[in-house]
């Protein structure tokens, strides 16, 4: 089989800690290019992974091969619109990152434009490739919860802005701050366990208390701290958010928190049946109360790399022309998810979808 050609556009965290690892273990996937504005970090990604071929400042060096079939656009938030646009039109599949955009109408722009094309759009909603998540879908789509009527979830940890005063915190940049960064991902792993749903309403507010003075902002572990710039640099972005979302299946009620005066981490989300209940502890495993037994268990399972089975999958689905569980149709929800609960904090009120 000819190999499949691919190019990664931005070669941040995300690009060396998930995805070229991966392209390592996929045998059919050949890594043409390694693309950032800053040609430091790609060469220091070519010499840590063998398959990377070409170093390249350019994405439109990338976009005029037509070798290449398939473009992962791995850049800050802000980049994903314009370069997996202009990818799309050049015949490109598109693998972005998650979010899709920094706001629904972008995203639904995006969507719309793969569709147009007729090229595979995915995003990297990671967690629906991870093992819990499925087995919960899985559990969810039999039965086995009676009805989900509500779902609770926080992100929340202590003091972890992240790159205080560079993009992270710049929503110019990033679309936004806990919501958008975690948030994403526990609403996105949400909706796929309940099967997809139709939103109806939001509720929302955003705070940014923890940082208001970026110098005087203490912390015990910073990430992306290489980004910051507490000097002179912007933090316009809440690092808490309190919301809830009504659907047309269960209800969900969310609590996030980049920074919070209290210790440790609070990572799980609560799925509540008439049946059946379980708690996820993110990315890690789940317990089950049965509501029959009145018993407590937890299931021990293999738990693959998630990023692997995601950049696989994407090649299988761009290679069968079958859409996947990424695919932005799939996810869009996410975005428009979002793009509520952040309305509703501007407008201090219920937003109606």
């Amino acid at each position: 089989m000819k190999p499949t050609v691919i190019a990664v556009v931005g070669c941040g965290r995300i690009a060396n800690n998930a995805h070229f690892p991966a392209f390592e273990q996929i045998p059919e996937v050949r890594v043409k290019y390694a693309c950032d504005i800053l040609p430091e970090k790609a060469e220091a990604a070519k010499a840590k992974f063998p398959k990377i071929e070409q170093i390249v400042t350019d994405y439109h060096t990338v976009l005029a091969d037509p070798e290449v079939d398939a473009v992962w656009v791995l850049t800050p938030n802000d980049g994903h619109y314009t370069v997996a646009i202009d990818a799309l039109r050049a015949g490109k599949h598109v693998l972005c990152e998650k979010p899709a955009a920094v706001d629904y109408a972008h995203a639904a722009e995006m969507a719309a434009e793969a569709e147009k094309q007729g090229k595979m759009l995915n995003i990297g909603v990671c967690n629906r490739f991870h093992r819990s998540v499925e087995k919960l879908q899985q559990m969810n789509a039999r039965g086995e919860f009676g009805k989900i009527y509500q779902v609770v979830c926080s992100f929340r940890s202590s003091r972890s802005i992240p790159g205080l005063g560079g993009a992270f915190t710049t929503k110019a940049h990033s679309g936004g701050g806990a919501l958008i960064d975690w948030g994403v991902h526990f609403l996105d792993l949400i909706f796929y366990v309940l099967g997809g749903v139709k939103l109806e309403t939001a509720t929302c507010d955003c705070y940014s208390e923890m940082a208001k003075n970026m110098k005087d902002y203490k912390y015990k572990f910073m990430w992306a701290e290489d980004t910051a710039d507490v000097e002179h640099g912007t933090n316009d972005v809440e690092d808490f958010v309190t919301g809830y979302l009504r659907t047309d299946k269960a209800n969900i009620s969310l609590n996030g928190a980049w920074a919070q005066n209290l210790p440790g981490e609070e990572m799980y989300i609560d799925f509540l049946g008439d049946k059946k209940g379980a708690r996820l502890q993110y990315r890690q495993f789940f317990q089950l109360f049965d509501g029959q037994t009145l018993e407590t268990t937890q299931e021990e399972y293999e738990i693959p790399d998630m990023y692997l089975c995601e950049d696989r999958a994407f090649v299988e689905s761009y290679q069968s022309g079958e859409p996947n569980r990424s695919n932005i149709r799939e996810v869009l929800q996410s975005s428009l998810a979002m793009q509520a609960l952040y309305d509703s904090a501007a407008k201090h009120r219920e937003v109606v979808l």
